[in-house]
């Protein structure tokens, strides 16, 4: 069955096709017959009981540089009526917009659906949701005191402090043991974020590697391991990091085994999990993952074709339960 495919994300025009998810997947939805939309997040609107957005029809989606795609006049659609599945993939930062936009697309719930779930997004924020698995995690520390994080470092030497709602390894920075400039860089972090900060121990095994591993409704499709670049201890390919090729340690099966079934219960379809050394869950990424475009080039897997066939599945559980 065609379905009729809205993909909210970031301009086409500047996405990097070979890496790129989103693209990925566009192509296995266009490779399927399914016809495809694109939108900008900000086009969103809402009237009469209705969700619309401002889209281009998208053809001729392709892996060539500069002639991806071919896209027609723009055009308002209502999301209800005339879509019947939304990806919804632009990038985080998730702030007050993004919120509000995924409440918007959770409005239509029950008639087109939306993926990932947008009400199970706004609940599982990437270093939020993860503190359901404490257990797996290293030791954490979220606050906006300073105090309390010297004394988490008079524990745990080394540290490293992240945004609590930052994403692609931005702004995340190492403090040594003796706390060089750890005051001044929090007083950057309470006037930059309202939000608290996480802190946790520098892990010398992310020298060799953060591992990403994607997930489909709660089951492992595969895994990349990320490694540093020169000079840096953060892995996120975003910021120079390679991949290579990789297997699970029997810590990480655990941890995928004790998320999988509330993955799939809360309608998060894709979802890339980050793990340090083979067994320290660091992040549950629900709002636009990566890392398919190199997990498929290095185990010839198809991970965007079984997204859909998962995508698939919920779309016709939900047209049946309509009647």
């Amino acid at each position: 069955m065609s379905l009729r495919v809205a993909v909210q994300m970031d301009p086409l025009e500047s996405i990097k096709i070979a890496g790129d998810s989103s693209f990925a997947l566009m192509l296995a939805a266009q490779a399927r017959g399914h016809s495809l939309w694109h939108y900008d997040v900000t086009t969103l609107s809402w009237q009469d009981g209705n969700v619309f957005a401002w889209a281009r029809p998208v053809t001729n989606v392709q892996r060539v540089e500069g002639s991806h795609f071919t896209a027609g006049d723009l055009q308002q659609i209502n999301l209800a009526e005339d879509i019947d599945v939304v990806l919804m993939r632009q990038d985080p930062p998730f702030h007050l917009g993004y919120i509000s936009a995924a409440l918007l697309l959770d409005r239509l719930a029950g008639k087109t659906l939306v993926s990932n779930d947008p009400r199970e997004v706004i609940n599982a924020p990437e270093k939020m949701y993860v503190l359901d698995y404490a257990h797996f995690m290293p030791p954490t520390l979220i606050t906006r005191v300073l105090d309390d994080v010297r004394e988490f470092q008079r524990q745990h030497g080394a540290v490293v402090v992240k945004p609590l709602h930052g994403n692609g390894g931005k702004a995340i920075f190492k403090i040594d043991a003796e706390g060089t400039n750890l005051s001044a860089l929090f007083e950057v972090f309470n006037q930059t974020w309202p939000e608290p900060h996480m802190v946790q121990p520098f892990l010398p095994s992310v020298a060799e590697g953060d591992k990403r591993i994607v997930l489909i409704d709660g089951v492992v499709a595969g895994a990349i391991n990320r490694r540093p670049g020169t000079g840096e201890f953060r892995s996120n390919l975003a910021q120079g990091g390679s991949a290579e090729a990789t297997t699970l340690t029997p810590r990480e099966q655990d941890i995928c085994a004790a998320m999988g079934p509330d993955l799939k219960r809360r309608g998060l379809t894709f979802v890339g999990i980050d793990v340090i050394g083979g067994e320290w869950l660091t992040e549950i990424n629900v709002t636009s993952p990566t890392g398919i475009v190199a997990i498929d080039a290095f185990n010839g897997t198809d991970t965007a074709g079984l997204i859909w066939d998962a995508l698939e599945r919920r779309h016709a559980a939900m047209v049946a339960a309509k009647g």
